[in-house]
């Protein structure tokens, strides 16, 4: 069964955490089933850019994103070559390391 391992993030996972993940499921799935409440404002529609996450280690055992996506990401603050939609992101059969950068480009949060 793959793991993802979230890396610390202040606010979200201070200590970063480890869990184990369906194939199938999206790391966005697993962080918020853990209690990691990743910012999502459209619901996991691949409408925004708050669940942005960059994937330090296992990015190419992710299916490749789609124009949607890569549109969406172009929004997103602190972008790198390894960043996915944490909603678009479908954990495989490989580990992956995934890093919750610090700001969104969202105005508002409901949870402050």
């Amino acid at each position: 069964m793959p793991k993802v391992i979230f890396l610390p993030h202040e606010e979200l996972c201070p200590e970063g955490a480890v869990f184990e993940a369906e194939e199938g499921e999206t790391v966005l799935d697993v962080a918020l089933r853990n209690d990691i409440e990743i910012e999502h404002a459209c619901e996991m529609s691949c409408a925004c850019t708050t669940c942005h996450v960059i994937v330090r280690e296992g990015f190419d055992s992710l299916e490749e994103s789609d124009e949607l996506e890569d549109d969406m990401l172009d929004k997103a603050w602190g972008l790198e070559p390894e960043s996915r939609l944490s909603c678009q992101a479908v954990v495989d059969d490989e580990d992956l390391t995934v890093e919750i950068p610090k700001y969104t480009i969202n105005q508002v949060s409901e949870r402050h």
